[in-house]
């Protein structure tokens, strides 16, 4: 495992574990058992990274969180998320959001339920979720932020891009008004945009990425085919059948990089050529995807990453799907 620069004193893995996978329900179901034995694999294997949200199952993360990792607390670098109101009870709406709450009082004691339920006095990295505009331009706000950080009760906050992929003006308006160590965004070989114009500005204003979705949602895994059929339980079900068709008509064209690593190696190795990110938060739901990702792996050579860019100027020479309606295991 390789280290990165984070923040100021946050030295973390060039490879995350963020716990939604295991959390959520999103991509199957786990015991607390099995939760927090992933998580204990995943610090095992060299992962010093660990991001949870205190949304995930209403602060269910965050607790397993606290229980896998108490005994190896000054060993990690935990961070999590704030800004959506857990007590909205209109949550039944499938993929929707929920209502965000960002008044200072909410915050304030968002910020010490957090610290209570990961067993912490002190979160490394505390990133607003999922911002609109307005939560931006909140100068009360960021206010706060920064008496927490001079409390000692964050040690640096960061804007966590989302919930799908874009937001590239609130990405870029964060960054450039707000003091911003850490960003996360989805980026990846197949979904480039807007990443790398968030990529360039952050080299501007000294903003380190946080990558998650490295792998195109498993696509750049390389074991999805046209055949695929996902369980009940896993969020992708729902995706249209189009996605899984192009997806995996890309990755075919992506054999070249298998040389001497998995798709799935090379494609984080894509995403870490740039020294602007600091941590990959690829999606990791077994003790396979840990062995596989933690493990040291040459770097991609200058023609490798030309002939990635080439393929995407191209659409990676595949036609556009026309089906947008009909879901992937409908």
């Amino acid at each position: 495992m390789r280290y990165r620069q984070l923040a100021p004193d946050l030295q973390v893995s060039e490879v995350g574990f963020g716990n939604w996978t295991c959390t959520t329900g999103w991509w199957g179901d786990y015991t607390e058992t099995e939760a927090i034995a992933l998580h204990r694999a995943a610090f095992d294997a060299g992962i010093t990274f660990f991001d949870t949200a205190d949304a995930y199952a209403e602060g269910y993360g965050e607790q397993v969180l606290g229980k896998a990792l108490a005994d190896v607390r000054d060993q990690v670098v935990i961070a999590t998320k704030f800004g959506y109101d857990l007590a909205a009870t209109d949550t039944g709406r499938g993929q929707q959001e929920r209502p965000h709450r960002t008044d200072v009082v909410s915050v304030r004691k968002a910020l010490d339920d957090s610290r209570a339920r990961l067993g912490v006095d002190t979160i490394d990295l505390w990133q607003l979720h999922n911002p609109r505009m307005g939560h931006l331009d909140d100068d009360e706000l960021f206010a706060f932020l920064d008496e927490a950080v001079a409390d000692g009760k964050i040690r640096a906050y960061g804007v966590a891009l989302g919930p799908k992929i874009g937001w590239l003006d609130e990405g870029l308006h964060a960054m450039r008004t707000r003091r911003l160590p850490a960003l996360q965004m989805i980026y990846n070989l197949l979904e480039q945009d807007p990443g790398r114009e968030l990529l360039a500005a952050g080299h501007e204003t000294g903003t380190k990425m946080v990558v998650r979705v490295p792998h195109s949602s498993g696509m750049l895994e390389g074991n999805l085919t046209a055949d695929t059929v996902f369980p009940a339980n896993d969020h992708r079900r729902h995706r249209p059948r189009s996605w899984l068709l192009e997806g995996v008509a890309k990755v075919a064209n992506l054999d070249f990089l298998r040389r001497d690593m998995t798709l799935g190696q090379a494609s984080l190795r894509w995403i870490l050529a740039d020294d602007g990110v600091a941590t990959t938060l690829p999606n990791i739901y077994g003790a396979d995807q840990i062995d596989e990702f933690s493990a040291d792996v040459r770097d991609l050579t200058p023609d490798e990453l030309a002939a990635v860019d080439q393929l995407y100027a191209r659409n990676f020479d595949v036609e556009p799907e026309t089906d947008r309606t009909t879901k992937v295991n409908a």
